[in-house]
């Protein structure tokens, strides 16, 4: 029997525990993440002023608007973002922080009416820290999820297996926007 205070000895020994090895992730890591500045360097400024089909904009509101995540956890991963380029929650007006939220029911019924998930993550990442993959824009994220949705193949072949395209989704979380 090893030694468990000395690590040496467990050195060569097999243990059972396969190892899947993800070295793409240090980009992560090492924190070289995109955090644009304003204007047409960051995605979220630069959505709105695309038509809805170009810029996968679900919804727009006054202040703040819904938008496909490029890069999804599961079909129907939205993000509700204000127009103005802001880092912090904290930071948004009174009006801005309204209509953020109300965005965000929208959504959530929305995804209900289209593909009726069992759940949801909602959630903010707030600082590069914080795993925010666009810092200096504020952004919610409205994740539905179903039972057994998660599997390995993001993180061993960096592959999501998504059954729909963004664009159609986006279309019919449009049709489904709450009235």
């Amino acid at each position: 029997m090893p030694d468990l205070e000395d690590p040496a000895d467990f050195v060569g020994d097999p243990d059972g525990f396969e190892r899947l090895w993800t070295p793409h992730r240090m980009v992560y890591i090492h924190g070289e993440r995109p955090d644009p500045d304003p204007g047409q360097g960051c995605p979220f400024c630069a959505a709105p002023g695309k038509s809805d089909e170009e810029g996968l904009v679900v919804h727009r509101g006054e202040h703040c608007y819904v938008v496909m995540n490029l890069f999804p956890y599961n079909p129907g991963h939205v993000l509700v973002c204000p127009y103005r380029h802001v880092a912090r929650y904290v930071d948004l007006t009174d009006e801005e922080t309204a209509e953020f939220t109300t965005l965000t029911k929208g959504a959530v019924r929305a995804l209900e009416a289209a593909s009726a998930p069992m759940g949801f993550n909602l959630g903010m990442n707030q600082g590069e820290v914080a795993g925010a993959g666009v810092a200096a824009h504020l952004h919610q994220h409205v994740v539905p999820r179903w039972g057994g949705d998660s599997n390995f193949l993001p993180i061993i072949a960096r592959t999501k297996a998504l059954p729909m395209l963004l664009e159609d989704v986006r279309s019919r979380l449009s049709e489904h926007w709450p009235a």
